[in-house]
């Protein structure tokens, strides 16, 4: 008859299921504020440094026009941005290549090969 009734387990049971999901959830969400909060480091980082690089570089080349917009000056800015650009890509889960639409199609192309395979065999 106790086993009708129940005893309590099962509500602390269902009780600590939802206590882990909602931990899991909040260490994804602080995981992702971390992630975002790094990025924001990086770029602040990012536009002091490269500011200052740049305004030392056009002090120095003041009289010469073609020495300051020549690439050697803008190297560290155009690799670090590169950098930069991919570490957004990757906060911000923006995938332009082989994303989640590419992975559905890819899915999709090899399920219609397998079934195109399989009718051969019927």
């Amino acid at each position: 008859m106790n086993s009708l009734q129940g005893d309590g387990n099962s509500t602390e049971i269902m009780e600590d299921v939802t206590k882990n999901k909602q931990d899991e959830k909040l260490l994804r969400a602080k995981k992702r504020v971390d992630e975002i909060k790094g990025f924001y480091i990086h770029l602040s980082v990012y536009l002091i440094i490269n500011t200052f690089i740049l305004i030392n570089m056009g002090l120095h080349n003041f009289g010469n026009d073609n020495d300051f917009w020549s690439f050697p000056t803008f190297i560290t800015p155009f690799f670090w941005g590169v950098g930069l650009a991919f570490h957004a890509m990757h906060t911000f889960n923006a995938r332009p290549f082989l994303g989640k639409k590419w992975e559905e199609r890819m899915i999709q192309k090899y399920i219609e090969k397998d079934k195109q395979e399989a009718e051969k065999y019927k």
